[in-house]
């Protein structure tokens, strides 16, 4: 395996010679001029001797590079890649902090740009897969997951929300440092800061805080797409398992996405998703979902990016079904009609780089999780999937590892053994669509 361009999805991202232990990000952003300066200090565990390791970073200038508090004798930033000459005797633990400035920027990939972006008024982060370089020096692999501490000064009149819990706000001379901290291990295309003039809205303290920031003035909770999520957030962690983070999110910008974007511990908006129409709802409900899926059990590598999408997409399906609308079977019978109807090319276990987010990938990938619940029955299909989010619970998974997981449950009695390894491989990793049992 290459010790660089750890996944050939994400190519050029990530070194395998070391593993972060934790982040501290202390940063100061304008947001008149999108400037963005600041230290990033990563506790670094090496996994191999030697002299070079490599960060993520793009667009910005790196002025300073500390080894454990004393200035590194050779680095180089080329590009999107800082090269750091470690010392011969520094041990397999170290610090490494950088100082950096710069007009962040979304960074490009195979899939389009990601990252750092500058709304109207105020910022968004949108890093999936690859845009976390474009905002702070990282090891940019989906399976190096860390805790991290966040601190970020702006203009007085912003309100900033980040990953985690806000522990600390202070504000002097016209400016804020919001601080936020993520305890859980997070991978580095899910840190966020989203930027605004934002008020806060709570939904519910249960079973976690469910709160909604939005512009002042926006239609939130009741007659919005955001009436239930308070209630989506108990449904799923009837059937996934405990909600994994201390609270959930919603950022609302007052620009329009075509699409929401999912973060740890929250999910984007535009102010298009507003509006109380299924559409919006049922993607209120898919980012909620990738809190387990995505969040805290995050796929090893981009060609496992079902495991994310296709858990995330039934529990629109399932929500629908809980809010009285459509059953899960009706659901999953016009979407598999729809997925025959298009070209039998796409493996969704191994996509590409260009077709990870095709629609198929996200409804094969229900059909797939519905064929297996098919195949053990509802008692066992749930249980199942709580034990599969508690014994992986903020760590990385493969479909390996899932085969392993569901094809040692145990089947009803009125019903034969499943076929785990059989319905995977004929859903996942062959491209004709199978009929649905």
């Amino acid at each position: 395996m290459p010790r660089t361009g750890t996944d050939p999805y994400v190519p050029g991202h990530g070194d395998r010679r070391w593993s972060a232990t934790a982040y501290t990000l202390e940063l100061d952003y304008k947001v008149a001029t999108n400037h963005l300066s600041g230290w990033a200090h990563v506790d670094v565990q090496l996994a191999e001797a030697g002299r070079d390791i490599e960060l993520d970073l793009y667009g910005l200038r790196v002025s300073s590079v500390l080894i454990d508090g004393q200035k590194a004798k050779n680095y180089s930033h080329n590009g999107s890649r800082l090269k750091v000459t470690l010392r011969p005797d520094g041990g397999d633990r170290i610090r490494l902090s950088v100082a950096y400035a710069g007009k962040p920027r979304p960074m490009p990939g195979p899939d389009g740009r990601a990252g750092w972006e500058e709304l109207t008024d105020g910022v968004l982060v949108g890093s999936q897969p690859h845009g976390a370089p474009s905002w702070f020096p990282c090891n940019d692999r989906a399976d190096d997951k860390a805790p991290y501490r966040i601190a970020m000064s702006v203009e007085s009149g912003y309100h900033l929300v980040g990953n985690g819990a806000l522990v600390d706000k202070r504000t002097r001379s016209g400016r804020t440092t919001w601080t936020y901290e993520q305890r859980e291990p997070m991978a580095p295309y899910l840190a966020c800061v989203q930027i605004g003039r934002y008020a806060v809205t709570h939904l519910t303290a249960q079973p976690v805080p469910v709160d909604v920031v939005a512009p002042a003035g926006a239609r939130i909770g009741a007659g919005s797409a955001f009436e239930h999520q308070g209630a989506m957030v108990t449904a799923m962690s009837a059937w996934f398992g405990p909600y994994p983070f201390g609270a959930y999110r919603a950022v609302v910008a007052a620009d329009t996405f075509e699409i929401p974007l999912e973060a740890q511990g929250l999910a984007s908006f535009g102010i298009n998703h507003v509006t109380p129409a299924w559409e919006n709802e049922r993607l209120v409900a898919h980012e909620l979902a990738h809190s387990w899926f995505g969040n805290s059990l995050t796929a090893r590598s981009w060609a496992d990016i079902w495991l994310h999408e296709g858990f995330a997409c039934y529990s629109e399906w399932l929500w629908a079904e809980h809010r009285g609308m459509r059953s899960v079977e009706d659901q999953a019978r016009e979407q598999w009609k729809r997925l025959s109807r298009l070209p039998q090319d796409l493996v969704i276990g191994a996509p590409g780089a260009d077709r990870m987010f095709d629609d198929r990938v996200y409804k094969r990938g229900a059909l797939t999780v519905h064929a297996l619940r098919l195949a053990l029955g509802d008692e066992s299909f749930f249980a199942a999937v709580r034990a599969w989010t508690a014994a992986h619970a903020y760590g990385v998974v493969t479909t390996p590892d899932l085969i392993a997981h569901f094809g040692s449950v145990d089947a009803p009695a009125d019903r034969a053994v499943p076929q785990v390894d059989s319905i995977i491989q004929t859903w996942v990793y062959a491209a004709p669509l199978p009929e649905l049992g």
